[in-house]
């Protein structure tokens, strides 16, 4: 560190309790993103609950719990909205203690700079390096915006935090910090992993018939991605390469196959590149100084006009429900929020507009209901109340366990025909009469 760099992080060092003090009541505080939490301001925060009226806390898809909720289950002082549930702000919102933020990621960043104004941000950093600098680490999707736009800017340093290289904006300098707070250097959040179901297993194996050598791949998360991971790290796939939103352990584990090479990419050729990552302590280590990683804001990751210029995009996405109008729900059942729409619809779209690129909404056909029995993800129509996450002017494939459907081109009868053929098919007779009664099947089609 330069001595002045040196002299303006001791100007600034303060404590958490000092920090928590720059919150007043009616504030909007941003508090970070993803696994990097601000534990020591947030808990010196949460004890001023008698002295705060409506304070809105602004963060993405949290998986820690949040004290100041905890401290104030009758929202008075804090109201906690998210831009993406996980399963903690699910549970908080059905008790109506958080609320989403309806939105298409690749906006999030020019959203925040227009339409907000957030008092304070706090986010959690890397310890400054020898040029004054803190590091985002892995949360660099809207994190950046909100530093730039905040009138006050905390960065509580956690000493176990990758850093995470660029990419860009994913450093602030001292300069353009109001406090620093010494964390606890709580290890990052470890994300448990999730097993693989049959039905997972069986629709991986059809994902990898459409992979190509040269395929630049999207995987979100849970066990059908982990397991399309492992079995492109077993596979035979050459210089295949990865733009995505959230970077997981199953891109480690293609890198280190030989899988992953970014050879063939149009841009950020060689790259890695991801918004945010979460994961285990595998993936944390490999990215940290990794110059083959680059994070950059969400309004580039998720870009559908950036994500389309690379050849051969394959964008791999879970769904809940889809009808026979071919509409992806994603996101909730009903009226009730499960996750968000996340970068679903920017990486369809963008592999829809990629040359030789391919979508795929990949969706169990079935599900179990509470009495055992089952019921089916493919409907006539969607369930009163339920939210679009997919206009079906933009779903390229859907997989199922039974097989893949392509709808480019397609009309409604034709799509119909398609994803029936896909549905289980203790389902497939009585979606036949569903159709029928829509006006969307053709009396001479014949299921293969």
């Amino acid at each position: 560190m330069t001595s002045r760099t040196q002299e303006m992080y001791h100007q600034k060092l303060a404590t958490a309790d000092q920090a928590a003090a720059l919150v007043k009541s009616g504030n909007a505080v941003f508090i970070g993103e993803f696994v990097q939490g601000v534990e020591a301001v947030e808990a010196a925060l949460a004890l001023r609950k008698n002295e705060l009226r409506d304070v809105i806390l602004i963060s993405t898809t949290r998986v820690r719990p949040l004290k100041c909720v905890e401290a104030d289950p009758l929202r008075e002082s804090f109201i906690w909205d998210d831009w993406h549930f996980s399963g903690l702000g699910r549970k908080l919102g059905e008790k109506g203690l958080a609320s989403y933020i309806p939105f298409a990621y690749h906006q999030g960043p020019r959203s925040v700079m227009l339409y907000e104004e957030p008092d304070v941000a706090v986010v959690q950093v890397t310890p400054m390096d020898a040029n004054g600098f803190f590091n985002f680490s892995t949360s660099c999707s809207m994190t950046p915006s909100y530093c730039r736009k905040a009138k006050k800017v905390v960065v509580e340093v956690n000493t176990n935090t990758p850093r995470c290289l660029g990419g860009r904006d994913e450093f602030i300098h001292i300069s353009q910090v109001s406090m620093v707070v010494e964390g606890p250097n709580t290890p990052l959040v470890q994300l448990p992993e999730i097993p693989a179901s049959d039905a997972d297993r069986a629709i991986a194996a059809h994902v990898m018939n459409l992979l190509e050598d040269g395929s630049t791949i999207q995987l979100g998360i849970g066990g059908l991605p982990n397991t399309v991971g492992a079995l492109i790290a077993q596979s035979d796939l050459k210089d295949l390469g990865v733009h995505t939103e959230m970077l997981a352990d199953a891109y480690v584990d293609m890198y280190e196959a030989g899988r992953i090479t970014g050879k063939r990419k149009a841009i950020d050729r060689g790259k890695m590149v991801y918004t945010f990552a979460m994961g285990s302590q595998k993936l944390y280590d490999f990215l940290d100084n990794n110059p083959v990683a680059a994070i950059y804001p969400a309004d580039y990751t998720n870009d559908p006009a950036i994500i389309s210029q690379n050849p051969k995009v394959v964008a791999i996405n879970n769904a809940l429900e889809i009808d026979l109008f071919t509409q992806v729900a994603s996101e909730a059942a009903g009226p009730r929020q499960i996750s968000g729409t996340g970068g679903q619809l920017d990486f369809i779209l963008g592999a829809y507009r990629s040359e030789g690129g391919k979508g795929l909404i990949c969706i169990n056909s079935t599900y179990k209901k509470k009495d055992g029995s089952i019921g089916s993800r493919i409907v006539p129509t969607l369930s009163p109340g339920t939210i679009v996450t997919c206009p079906r002017s933009i779903v390229h494939y859907v997989v199922t366990e039974f097989g893949v459907a392509q709808f480019k081109a397609k009309s409604t009868w034709q799509r119909t025909e398609a994803l029936i053929n896909i549905a289980h098919p203790d389902f497939r007779e009585q979606l036949i009469q569903d159709a029928t009664a829509l006006g969307i099947w053709r009396q001479s089609n014949k299921l293969v």
